[in-house]
């Protein structure tokens, strides 16, 4: 073991130079005051000021933020009742087509579900005439179809090893289901919930190939327009941004690293 550890940690250095790297070297850039992003002539931060005169970028990111959340907090709810059905209630009418729709997602490419989401909104327009048109709610109900598979197979992990006992004396002692639910089951699976939301809020930031099938005119996300810039070229200002969104994911990250750590603490203390 011994001979292997120093092969080991090359193996590991290089793993995260390759990720890390063009993250770093991002960030380095958008403090160059070139707008050449490849040739450093010297630090400066204008390309940060010049950023918030750029409405488009920053309307694009607005809207991005804003799908993104709606998308999170509909797929943990979404997610979480499929998880529980497919937990709780081990045979039942529908369950092996459940278990099909949940999964599906995770594995059918994006183009797929682009294509066939852009068909539905187009058939669903012409018998109800709704969605009328494509824009942030095609997109919202798009993010969350693939997002609730992610967060379904992240919080049924934690129902399949969650302690049943609690819930049952909860029952034996007179609480009713919805109030167990709230009480005692809600808050030891709230790690899930966290995690699952911040994924899914990533999977819907992040998206490109669904959003462009299913998007309209009127509603350009951050992906879509930094896609179409970078095919004239990257602008440093493309590079300031995403220094601001990295330096916000790393925050986030953080901080719920840190609720977690205080979850499981507290956990802990009450087992003992």
């Amino acid at each position: 073991m011994k001979q292997r550890l120093p092969l080991l940690i090359t193996i590991l250095l290089f793993g995260y130079a390759f990720l890390y790297i063009p993250i770093a070297s991002l960030i380095v850039y958008s403090f160059n005051e070139s707008r050449l992003v490849t040739v450093w002539s010297g630090f400066s931060t204008q390309w940060y000021s010049k950023l918030l005169e750029n409405e488009q970028l920053l309307g694009a990111a607005w809207l991005s933020v804003q799908i993104a959340a709606l998308t999170a907090t509909l797929a943990v709810v979404l997610g979480t009742l499929a998880a529980l059905a497919l937990v709780r209630f081990r045979r039942f009418l529908g369950r092996g087509s459940l278990e099909v729709m949940v999964t599906a997602p995770l594995v059918m490419p994006d183009v797929i579900i682009g294509l066939s989401l852009l068909l539905l909104f187009v058939a669903m327009e012409g018998l109800i005439g709704w969605p009328a048109g494509r824009g942030m709610t095609t997109i919202v109900i798009a993010h969350t179809t693939f997002a609730m598979a992610y967060v379904a197979v992240v919080v049924q992990s934690r129902l399949a090893h969650m302690d049943l006992s609690l819930e049952e004396a909860a029952l034996d002692l007179g609480a009713r289901p919805l109030k167990v639910f709230f009480t005692i089951t809600l808050p030891i699976i709230a790690p899930a919930l966290i995690a699952g939301w911040l994924l899914a809020f990533t999977l819907s930031l992040d998206d490109l190939v669904v959003a462009s099938f299913v998007s309209g005119p009127g509603a350009t996300t951050l992906p879509m327009v930094v896609y179409s810039s970078v095919r004239l070229g990257v602008s440093p200002e493309i590079n300031a941004l995403a220094t601001i969104i990295v330096a916000l994911v790393t925050l986030a990250v953080l901080i719920a690293g840190f609720v977690l750590w205080r979850q499981e603490k507290q956990n802990r203390l009450d087992a003992h």
